[in-house]
C-alpha cells in the first residue's frame, strides 16, 4: 500500500478513535466551557463565537460527515449547495432546539449522527445504486444537518444558560460554528484537490470511504450501547 494512502487511512481511523475516546461525543461541550457559559449573563458575542468555532474543530463526527459530502463533488457550485443545505439544517435545530428546549435523547441523536457518516460513505461507494435505491442526496444532507444541529442543542440544554441575551448568544455561537466549518472545509478541499491528481485516487477513495463506513458503524453502535445502558 502506498505511503500516502496509509497516512490517509490512518488519519481517518485516528479521527474515529478520537470521537470514541471523547465518550463518542464528537461535539460535546467541555466541562470548562460549560462552566464558563453558565457563569455569563447577557449578550456576549465573541466568547460564544469562539466556542462555536472551537466546537467545529473538535466535532470530529461533523468533520467526517462533511468529508464524505464533498468527497466526489467537483463543481464549486455543488460544494456550495451541499454545504449551504447542511448549514441551514444545522443552524435551524441548534437555535430552535435550545430556544424552545426541544426534548431529545442525546444518545439517540448522536447515534443518528454516527449513522450519517456511514450513510454518506456508503452512498459514495455506490451502495444505494447497487441496491437500486433512489434517495435524494440534497434531502439527505439537509436532514442530517438538522440532526447534527439537534445533537449540539441537546448538549447546550444541559448547561444552565442565562435567558438574558440568549438568542443573540445562540446566533453568535452558530456563526462561530459556521466559520469553523468553512475553515475546516477549505482545508479538506485543498487536500482532496491535491489527492485527486494521483492516478490511484479512485482506488484509494474507495478504501477511504470504506474506512468512513466503519467509523460511522462504530460511532452508531457506541451511542446505542450508551442508550441501552442508560435505559
Amino acid at each position: 500500500m502506498p505511503t500516502p494512502l496509509r497516512w490517509l487511512l490512518g488519519s481517518l481511523l485516528l479521527a474515529a478513535l478520537l470521537c470514541l475516546s471523547q465518550g463518542a461525543w464528537g461535539h460535546d461541550v467541555s466541562v470548562e466551557d460549560a462552566s464558563f457559559l453558565a457563569k455569563k449573563e447577557g449578550f456576549i458575542f465573541w466568547p460564544y463565537f469562539y466556542l462555536g468555532a472551537k466546537h467545529m474543530f473538535t466535532g470530529l463526527d461533523h468533520l467526517l460527515f462533511l468529508a464524505g459530502v464533498i468527497f466526489f463533488l467537483y463543481r464549486p457550485r455543488d460544494v456550495a449547495l451541499y454545504v449551504t443545505l447542511f448549514a441551514i439544517g444545522h443552524s435551524l435545530t441548534l437555535v430552535v432546539g435550545v430556544w424552545f428546549r426541544i426534548p431529545a435523547n442525546p444518545y439517540l441523536v448522536d447515534a443518528v449522527i454516527g449513522f450519517s457518516v456511514m450513510y454518506k460513505a456508503f452512498e459514495n461507494l455506490g451502495g444505494f445504486k447497487a441496491l437500486d435505491l433512489s434517495i435524494s442526496s440534497h434531502g439527505a444532507v439537509f436532514f442530517f444537518g438538522l440532526c447534527h444541529g439537534l445533537g449540539l442543542a441537546t448538549k447546550l440544554q444541559q448547561i444552565t444558560l442565562s435567558d438574558q441575551g440568549l438568542l443573540g448568544n445562540l446566533i453568535a455561537f452558530n456563526l462561530g460554528v459556521e466559520a469553523g466549518q468553512l475553515t475546516a472545509l477549505s482545508i479538506m478541499l485543498v487536500v482532496i484537490l491535491i489527492w485527486r491528481r494521483r492516478s490511484t485516487f479512485r482506488r484509494e477513495a474507495t478504501l477511504a470511504n470504506a474506512v468512513l463506513v466503519t467509523a460511522g458503524c462504530l460511532l452508531t453502535a457506541t451511542q446505542l450501547s450508551y442508550y441501552l445502558g442508560a435505559s
